[in-house]
Formats: C-alpha cells, structure tokens, sequence
C-alpha cells in the first residue's frame, strides 16, 4: 500500500487561508483521503486540520519600507520553515501569497529537497510591475497557477507550466442565498429601509492603522448628511482589538461582524451576506473589492502606503488603477481615493453621490457584470482545478525525476 501524499501549504495572509483551506479539502476529495498536510496558514487552513508551524501573521507583511523593522522575525520564520520542510521533503510545496517570502522559500527547498515539486498558488502581478519577475519565477516553481485568465502567457512564455484556475470569490458567491442580505438585516436590527455603509478596513494591522484615520472622518462627516445611516463592519479575528478601537467613537451605530470563534464556512457566508445588504461599500485596495462587487454593491476603494513606498511604486508600475475590476474590464469603473486623495472630505462626498446618483451606480453595476461574465463558466470550481493542478505538478515532477534516473 502506498504512502498517503504529503503536501506542505504556506500561506501569507487571510485570502491566502482561505485558498489553502479550500485546496486542502479538495485534494482529499481527489485523493479519496491519501493526502497529508503540513505548512503555514490562519483560522481557515487550522480548521481543515492544519497545525501550522508558526502563526501566519508572522509573515503578513506588506511594503517595501514596512518589512525592514520585520526583518529579524521573518528570517527567524524563514529558518524554521526551511529546516522543517527540506526535513519532511514532501511531495508538494505549495506557496500562497506572501511572495516575497514563499519565494524565498520555494528557492531553499529547491535546493535542499530537489524531488518536492513547488508549486506557487496566485501569480505574481507581472502583468503589472516588475514583468520580469516571471522569468525570475519560472526558475524556482515548477508550476504557477493563476486566478486570472490573462496571465498564464506571461509564465509560459519562460518555460513555465501556467494553470488558470480561475477566482476563488466566483466559487464562494455561490454558496449565498437570495434572502441571506435581509436576514442579516433582521439579525442586527436594521430596517429594511435604512441606508447601509459597509465599511472593509483591510486584513493587516499595518492597513488599519493608515486607513483608520480617513475612514473614522469620512464616516463621520457621511452622518451628518445621511439621516439613520449605519455601517457594517467585517472584522478579520487578527485586526479585531485595532478595528474596535477605531470605531468605538463613530457617531453611528456600527455592526461589527466578528468572525472570531464562529466556524469559518459561517463566517464567510455572514461577510458575502453582509456585502449584498449595503447600499454602498467603502473598502481598502485588494480582493475585498472584487467580493464586493460579486455581490453587486457599489464601492469607493481608498488605500494608503508609506511615503516611501509610494516613491518606488510610482516608477514601477505599469498600471493606472489598482482595484481588480477596473484592471478586468480596462477602465475605471470603481473610484480610487489612494494616498492624498484617500482622506475623509474626498471620501465622504464620493460615498454621498454614490448614494444618492443612481446612474453612478449604473456604472459599477455594469461593470461587475462584464468583469464576472470574463471569468466565464469553469468546467469545474476554481479549488477542484487548484487541486488538479497541484496533482499534475507531482505527476509531472516524479516523471522527470524517473527520466533522470
């Protein structure tokens, strides 16, 4: 009787968890259980059976400016993942988010335990900055699968075996049912009439702690020209102490959506929940705001760096608009208040028109649809095709490897 796989699964950040909980589930259903896990990962990946080798925050650090005073820890961290993998040398080692590091990482095993195949799960964002970090990649990972349908070429054209899988939120919508955005409602005691914010701060302390300050004042200054207006507030259980400190103030009722303790499939089906029953969103530049549009609410995305960090980003980048949907339909449909323009007087007439123009909100709308219709109908969910990549990557690593032999 063969060994059970063993797949070791890094993750960065909370999206990064959650991609990793859902891969893991699916390879035990592709395996019909004769997989094993080992790794990094948060709430989502430790429910699916996960122990992790060190807590995921450890890593979740963003900014070129913002690692320096991590460095210490993250080389700690570093040390301990390659002493415990390149040890195990499992047959996978899948890398999610937190490149910087992964990457890193998948290089030292490369080095160290040369039959696990690596694997690297959401593709750098060649596409916009830094194009040649693709050639940089392909030297490492054995295979690279990717969310978006335009960027394997960028991969394959160095050699790699680029998979598009496809978005996980197309996957997760699903599971949300029509009248859950009214039942929440009732749950926390707002009338069906009552004009909604939905208030998305970010995942990382580093974000809530730039994004606090414009987002309390834009609330604030909303309220004074919005009568009966609360929010709702999807807290990540790692920000929770940072999101409750900066709301206590508010001078609305705001609704925490606390995820903490509560099973994750629930906790995630409470935010979409959430998402659908706002009338608009104010969120922080990454996924959050492609989740928000799969529940077709109209969004202002604001988002903040570092001085010095803006300085390299600016001559970088080949884009100019960092929110998801607007790079998926090639214009900007979502409004971006980033950096200056990321303070609460923008903030608050921008959310203010968005409420009351319902041609601005058209716009989103339309959008949404077009960016969602890209994705198209997968022949299977994006975790099921994730986790037959992973399986091809090992299949393909143990043939060249017999080859060689």
């Amino acid at each position: 009787m063969s060994e059970p796989l063993h797949i070791c699964i890094v993750a960065g950040e909370s999206s990064g968890d959650r991609l990793g909980a859902a891969l893991m589930r699916r390879l035990r259903e592709e395996t019909g259980g004769a997989v094993r896990f080992s790794g990094v990962g948060g709430e989502a990946m430790t429910a699916e059976g996960l122990e992790s080798l060190f807590p995921m925050q450890d890593i979740a650090v963003i900014g070129f400016t913002e690692i320096i005073p991590h460095i210490p820890r993250i080389l700690r961290r570093m040390r301990e993942a390659v002493t415990a993998i390149s040890a195990a040398k499992p047959d996978a080692l899948v890398t999610i988010d937190a490149q910087v590091f992964t990457a890193m990482l998948a290089k030292r095993i490369k080095a160290k335990a040369p039959d696990t195949a690596l694997i690297q799960y959401v593709a750098p964002t060649v596409w916009a900055w830094k194009k040649w970090r693709a050639k940089k990649i392909a030297r490492i990972f054995d295979r690279v699968l990717t969310l978006f349908p335009f960027e394997p070429p960028y991969f394959e054209a160095h050699g790699l075996a680029a998979d598009y899988v496809g978005h996980p939120v197309v996957e997760r919508v699903a599971q949300i049912g029509p009248t859950a955005p009214k039942v929440l409602r009732r749950t926390f005691g707002i009338a069906p009439d009552t004009p909604v914010l939905l208030v998305a701060p970010g995942s990382r302390r580093s974000e809530i702690s730039r994004l606090a300050g414009p987002i309390s004042d834009a609330v604030a200054r909303l309220a004074r020209r919005v009568e009966r207006l609360e929010v709702i507030i999807p807290v990540a259980a790692a920000v929770e102490h940072e999101v409750m400190r900066a709301t206590e103030a508010w001078p609305v009722k705001t609704h925490l959506l606390r995820s903490g303790g509560i099973a994750i499939d629930k906790a995630e089906r409470r935010k979409f929940a959430a998402f659908a029953a706002a009338d608009v969103a104010l969120v922080a530049s990454g996924t959050v705001s492609l989740e928000v549009a799969a529940m077709r609410t109209p969004m202002i995305v604001a988002y903040q760096v570092p001085k010095s960090t803006e300085f390299i980003i600016r001559r970088l980048v080949n884009v100019d608009t960092f929110t998801l949907i607007n790079l998926i339909v090639g214009r900007k449909a979502v409004p971006e208040y980033l950096q200056e323009r990321c303070n609460g007087g923008d903030l608050a007439e921008a959310l203010v028109h968005l409420m009351q123009d319902d041609a601005a909100k058209a716009v989103q709308l339309s959008a949404f649809e077009e960016a969602f219709a890209s994705f198209g109908e997968a022949d299977a969910p994006p975790s099921l095709r994730a986790a037959r990549g992973v399986l091809a990557a090992i299949a393909d690593k143990n043939q060249r490897l017999l080859k060689s032999t």
